[in-house]
């Protein structure tokens, strides 16, 4: 009896196959259009809704130790969904400069690296130097070094909110 399933299941799935085949491109493109939405949404919570919350109910020195927390979650996911788009992106780009001729670096691409230096600048290479500049130590002030941190983080998200924007437009 369990023979006989495992045969019908068998069966099966050369026409799963093809039809996961088929649906991978919508998948695709569902994602390359989405993920940058739920991305600028993301920055923009954190920014306008979870970072500023701590400081409200908690002293300076905890509060910037749960923003510190929640902004290194939101580094990590920054590079993971660049990361993803640029896989997702890519390949329509390369497609898109074969019929064009142009260039295969679009400006959905330029967006992505934006963002990902932004990430890695305003955080991964300021957070060493924030530390530093708490204990005293270093050639820049916390306030210049925060200000340097903030703005990366706004060119990040207006550069996530513009390829959220080009991914909806109509092409």
């Amino acid at each position: 009896m369990a023979d006989g399933r495992s045969g019908r299941l068998l069966a099966l799935l050369p026409a799963a196959a093809e039809r996961l085949r088929r649906l991978l491109p919508a998948l695709h493109e569902r994602l390359r259009r989405l993920l940058p939405a739920l991305w600028a949404g993301a920055l923009l919570a954190v920014a306008l809704l979870a970072a500023p919350g701590p400081f409200a109910v908690l002293s300076r020195a905890d509060a910037g130790r749960v923003n510190a927390r929640l902004f290194e979650h939101e580094a990590w996911l920054s590079v993971v969904l660049a990361v993803l788009l640029w896989v997702l992106e890519r390949p329509r780009a390369r497609r898109a400069s074969r019929v064009d001729g142009g260039s295969a670096f679009t400006a959905e691409l330029v967006l992505i690296l934006l963002a990902l230096f932004c990430t890695i600048a305003g955080h991964f290479a300021l957070q060493p130097m924030l530390a530093a500049a708490r204990a005293g130590q270093g050639g820049w002030s916390f306030a210049q070094l925060h200000g340097a941190s903030v703005a990366f983080y706004a060119v990040k998200t207006l550069a996530v909110a513009a390829l959220a924007w080009r991914a909806t437009a109509r092409r």
